[in-house]
C-alpha cells in the first residue's frame, strides 16, 4: 500500500512520526469520453489564455482570484511559510465519544501507520489508550492546501483517521421536510415496526454491487463481440400512495415472502397466507363498549322477585311430590290385583296332590 503522506501525531508531547494510506477504493468503472461518429477520444487540453497553446504540468502553478478577477500567484514556498503546527503534524486537540460526531461531518477514510522502528511504542500506546477511554481523538491537520479536522479511532491493531468536515460546512435542513401537516397513526407505526422487524439486520459484508456486476457482463459481452441479453430493469413506480396501510401491508409480505418464512407467520402483520390476497378495509372508528345492566335497587322489587322465584320452586316440589304418590298407588293396586290369581293357582296345585 503506497503512503499519500508523511507527518506526525502531535500527543501532547509525544510525536509519533506516521504515514498515511488511503482506507477505501473505487470499484466503479471508468467511461472516457468519445467521438460518437468515429470513435476518437475526447481528451482535455491545458491551455494558456494568453498564448493559447497546451502547457505541461511541470508549468502549472497556483494563484488565488479575487473578487474583481484578478490572479494572486501563490507559491509552494509561501504554504511551506504558513505559521501553522499543523502543516506537517496530527494536532490532538482532545478526545471525546463517538456519538458526539454528527455522521455529516464525516468524510473520506485514511489508516495512519508508524513510520519506522522508534514509532511503534508510542503508536501502540495512544492505540491502546483509545481501547481503553472507548473515546476518539479530534485532530487538526494542513493537508492538499488546506486545514482540516480528523477524527482518530482503533481499527483493529491500526488507527484510522476520518476527515471531518467543519461545522460551518454542513448545511442545515431547511426547506428539505414536507411542508403539509400529516398525522401519523398508530397502526400505521405499528405495520411500519412489523416491517422494519422483517427486514432485521444485514451483515454488509454480504451485500454486493448489482449494478457493478451487470455492468462487467454488459462490457465483457461488447469484448467478445456477443450480443448483450440483459433486460431492462423495471422503472420504480412515480405514482403516489393513496393506501399507506395497503403499500405497508404489501411490503410486509413481499419482504417475508423474499426471506423464505411461512404463511402462518403472516398472521402477525394482519395478512392471508398464501392462498387469497390482503383485503384492504378503511379504519372505522371503534364502538363503545355496550355499558353493563344496571342492577335493581334493592327495596320492594327485590323481595317481590324473591318471593315469586321461591313460590315458583315449592310448586315445583309439589308437583314432583304427587307424580311420586300417584306412582306408588297404582303400583300398590297392581299388586292387589295380582294377588287373588296367585291364590288360586295354588290351591289347585294343593288340590292335584291330594287326589293322588
Amino acid at each position: 500500500m503506497r503512503s499519500i503522506w508523511n507527518g506526525n501525531i502531535s500527543f501532547g508531547l509525544v510525536s509519533i512520526p506516521i504515514k498515511m494510506y488511503p482506507a477505501t477504493e473505487d470499484h466503479a468503472v471508468s467511461f472516457r469520453q468519445v467521438h460518437s461518429k468515429d470513435g476518437g477520444r475526447i481528451r482535455y487540453r491545458k491551455v494558456c489564455e494568453l498564448e493559447d497553446k497546451q502547457i505541461d504540468a511541470a508549468e502549472i502553478g497556483k494563484a488565488y482570484e479575487d473578487a474583481d478577477g484578478t490572479l494572486i500567484p501563490i507559491t509552494d514556498e509561501d504554504l511551506a511559510r504558513l505559521p501553522l503546527p499543523t502543516t506537517r503534524a496530527l494536532e490532538i486537540q482532545a478526545f471525546v465519544s463517538a456519538a458526539d460526531i454528527d455522521p455529516l461531518q464525516m468524510g473520506d477514510a485514511y489508516y495512519l501507520g508508524a513510520n519506522g522502528p522508534a514509532a511503534a511504542k508510542p503508536y501502540a500506546l495512544l492505540r491502546e489508550a483509545l481501547k481503553r477511554s472507548e473515546k476518539v481523538a479530534i485532530t487538526k491537520y494542513a493537508h492538499r492546501g488546506r486545514e482540516r479536522l480528523g477524527m482518530l479511532r482503533v481499527v483493529g491493531d491500526a488507527i484510522a483517521m476520518h476527515r471531518l468536515l467543519w461545522p460551518d460546512e454542513v448545511r442545515t435542513p431547511v426547506g428539505v421536510a414536507p411542508k403539509e401537516k400529516v398525522t401519523i397513526r398508530d397502526a400505521e407505526l405499528d405495520l411500519a415496526d412489523t416491517l422494519m422487524n422483517t427486514l432485521g439486520e444485514v451483515d454488509l459484508s454480504e451485500l454486493h454491487d448489482e449494478y457493478q456486476e451487470a455492468l462487467d457482463s454488459l462490457v465483457a459481452a461488447k469484448m467478445a463481440g456477443a450480443t448483450p441479453t440483459a433486460e431492462p430493469g423495471e422503472a420504480p413506480a412515480g405514482a403516489q400512495v393513496v393506501d399507506l396501510m395497503a403499500a405497508l401491508r404489501d411490503s410486509v409480505r413481499s419482504a417475508r415472502q423474499a426471506r423464505g418464512e411461512e404463511a402462518g407467520e403472516k398472521a402477525e402483520a394482519g395478512e392471508p397466507g398464501e392462498e387469497g390476497e390482503a383485503t384492504v378495509h378503511p379504519l372505522r372508528a371503534r364502538k363503545k363498549a355496550a355499558a353493563p345492566a344496571k342492577k335493581a335497587p334493592a327495596g320492594k322489587g327485590t323481595a317481590a322477585a324473591a318471593k315469586k322465584n321461591t313460590a315458583k320452586g315449592t310448586e315445583k316440589r309439589a308437583e314432583k311430590a304427587g307424580a311420586a304418590k300417584t306412582t306408588a298407588k297404582t303400583a300398590k293396586t297392581a299388586a292387589a290385583k295380582k294377588a287373588p290369581v296367585k291364590k288360586q293357582a295354588a290351591d289347585k296345585r294343593a288340590g292335584g296332590r291330594t287326589a293322588s
